[in-house]
């Protein structure tokens, strides 16, 4: 099974960017990437993915324009580019693997420990 780690977390002021990573332990070109988040006491929500194969790429409506995945084969890593963060964008973020980006977080497995996104003045 393919482990993900993932980093880049911090404290930014709001309109601010980060950069998270997601890195796997072992190849990862034939699966699906996804990124998550979850605030406490509330359900862990998609934000994006990325697929195999074609690159295809989901955001949900509340970070479209503003985030950027990406992915990196050789390096087995998937970028989350979040730029212009808000408030309510604080929360823990995850990332997991699929065989395709599907809605269901049931289809996703290998996750990480998450890593803390604050965004606050």
């Amino acid at each position: 099974q393919v482990q993900l780690l993932e980093s880049g977390g911090g404290l930014v002021q709001p309109g601010e960017s980060l950069r998270l990573s997601c890195t796997a332990s072992v190849t990862f070109e034939f699966y699906a990437i996804g990124w998550f988040r979850q605030l406490p006491g509330k359900e862990r929500e998609r934000v994006s993915c990325i697929s195999n194969g074609d690159g295809t790429t989901y955001y949900a409506d509340s970070v479209k324009g503003r985030f950027t995945i990406s992915r990196d084969n050789v390096k087995t890593t998937v970028y989350l580019q979040m730029n212009n963060l808000k408030p309510e964008d604080t929360a823990v973020y995850y990332c997991a693997h699929a065989f395709d980006c599907v809605p269901s977080l049931k289809a996703y497995t290998g996750w990480g420990q998450g890593t803390q996104v604050t965004v606050s003045s």
